[in-house]
């Protein structure tokens, strides 16, 4: 049964086998597929694994930007910044958490209004939504938050319920009394380590102190805070204590805040401001440092409008200075930092925003909306002024 080699081989080449050093190459030559090279339906598909679905919580590993986290999971860059409280400028670092979604919307419709005090905005939300949820005017809830028809809101924003109690502003929403009764406090949206630091009755060093941090440090919604807990005197007084607002109400002045308004109010009309821009003013001063001359603040921001001399607004010592520093709020012909910093003079059309935002565009505010809770008080002010 033998058969002969030259028969073998003719019949590998009839039947067009291949030998095994044939078969590998021939394994390793690419297929061209016009369908898989030109196919919507797999351009889509590529598109899509590449964004991922995002988590309510990410935690920053070491190259990430929040840019590039944002892209990942398809949302927009100025959405994960509102989310977290930062602005275009803050640094992000490893091991820190941001939130990529905002909270769960609550599983039952709460009735009555009054049983809120504000709304977190959702995505999706209208303000006109938002008011009718809550059975009240889209109106009523635009005045209560200083905002107008065209006003932007954003998911995570906290919207006041016009029918009930305006909510302090987030940079003072943490009882002393609370903070004195523990040891830690956990980082909420708008905190910062000087209202922290204010509420326990210590020092802002105090707290930089015990938690290993310095001037420049981050902080974070969800980052636990050790507080060395010193609870203030009972001699200190009302005045002493930091200014909180109320939409809608007039918040008495301190000597401080009034001879600070009184000094607000002096160089604003000897530079040619009308009432409305030092209603801006009183307003934006009163929510930065409370109206008083601090010589302390988030990074290094001072002085009454909490300017920062690294940003350009002068040395320590001229932003801790009230009328440089409200020469440079107001800006114009009499800015003392011509073409390095604006201020409201600068700002073309000012005179037809709100005083929030008129406030914001000078400022450029983490939380944007918080000015227009010192209207109120704002305006009493000047009057008491004169």
């Amino acid at each position: 049964m033998t058969v002969p080699i030259v028969l073998v081989s003719t019949l590998a080449i009839s039947l067009n086998l291949a030998a095994p050093a044939q078969a590998q190459a021939l394994a390793k030559k690419p297929l061209k597929s016009k369908l898989a090279e030109t196919s919507p339906v797999g351009m889509v598909a590529a598109v899509a694994a590449a964004v991922q679905v995002a988590p309510a919580r990410y935690s920053v590993v070491d190259g990430d930007t929040v840019s590039g986290i944002a892209a990942r999971f398809g949302l927009s860059t100025a959405v994960v910044l509102a989310l977290n409280g930062l602005d275009s400028r803050a640094l992000i670092f490893p091991g820190q958490v941001l939130t990529l979604a905002p909270a769960a919307a609550p599983a039952t419709v709460v009735a009555a209004p009054a049983a809120s005090a504000s709304y977190s905005v959702q995505s999706g939300d209208t303000i006109s939504g938002i008011a009718a949820a809550h059975s009240l005017k889209t109106a009523d809830i635009l005045s209560a938050n200083g905002l107008n028809g065209r006003s932007v809101i954003y998911p995570g924003q906290l919207i006041l319920l016009a029918a009930s109690p305006a909510l302090e502003s987030a940079a003072y929403v943490v009882p002393v009394t609370e903070i004195a009764a523990a040891a830690t406090h956990t980082i909420a949206m708008g905190d910062t380590i000087t209202a922290v630091a204010d509420a326990a009755g210590v020092s802002v060093q105090a707290v930089l102190d015990a938690n290993g941090l310095g001037w420049s440090s981050i902080i974070y919604p969800g980052q636990v805070l050790t507080l060395p807990v010193t609870p203030a005197p009972a001699s200190v007084s009302a005045a002493a204590l930091i200014p909180v607002a109320t939409a809608g109400l007039v918040t008495p002045m301190s000597e401080e805040m009034r001879q600070n308004a009184q000094t607000i109010v002096a160089v604003g009309r000897g530079a040619g401001v009308s009432d409305a821009g030092l209603v801006v003013a009183l307003a934006a001063a009163a929510q930065e440092s409370g109206l008083r001359n601090v010589d302390y603040g988030d990074r290094d921001s001072l002085g009454l409008f909490q300017q920062r001399p690294s940003a350009g607004w002068g040395t320590p010592e001229q932003v801790m200075d009230p009328v440089r520093a409200s020469l440079a709020f107001f800006g114009g012909a009499s800015n003392p930092n011509p073409d390095v910093t604006r201020g409201l003079l600068d700002i073309a059309g000012w005179e037809s925003m709100t005083v929030t935002q008129a406030a914001q565009a000078v400022q450029i505010s983490a939380y944007p909306d918080y000015y227009a809770k010192w209207e109120t008080s704002a305006q009493a002010w000047l009057s008491q002024i004169g």
